[in-house]
């Protein structure tokens, strides 16, 4: 039996990329270090490596999911966020929740329009 998650990493539907959402993970695949300005970095690097992955770059997304364990993490989470998505910003929903993986504290999806 794999422990490998039953998901793809992204599904495009016509024009729009959906991706599943993405964690802290380096490329060992464990969650990186650091607390969450790490964290939030690496995930807004693997969202950007997935969306080019299925053709798009941060300024196709139109809408983004956000899972934060904590909400004191917002600021360090905007920061990451603003390096990578400029205005117009995608529309956006941050949710205060703990998360399947352990010592996770952050998991991003977006929905991009594929140009």
């Amino acid at each position: 039996m794999s422990a490998k998650p039953p998901l793809s990493p992204a599904r495009v539907v016509g024009n729009l990329v959906f991706t599943s959402g993405q964690l802290a993970r380096g490329a060992d695949g464990a969650i990186v270090a650091g607390g969450i300005e790490a964290q939030a970095k690496q995930v807004m690097a693997n969202l950007a490596e997935v969306l080019a992955d299925n053709g798009c770059t941060p300024a196709d997304v139109v809408k983004v999911t956000a899972w934060l364990t904590d909400a004191s993490y917002g600021a360090a989470f905007n920061a990451a966020y603003r390096e990578v998505f400029g205005e117009p910003y995608p529309a956006r929903s941050t949710v205060v929740s703990g998360l399947l993986a352990p010592d996770a504290l952050i998991e991003v999806e977006a929905i991009a329009l594929k140009p």
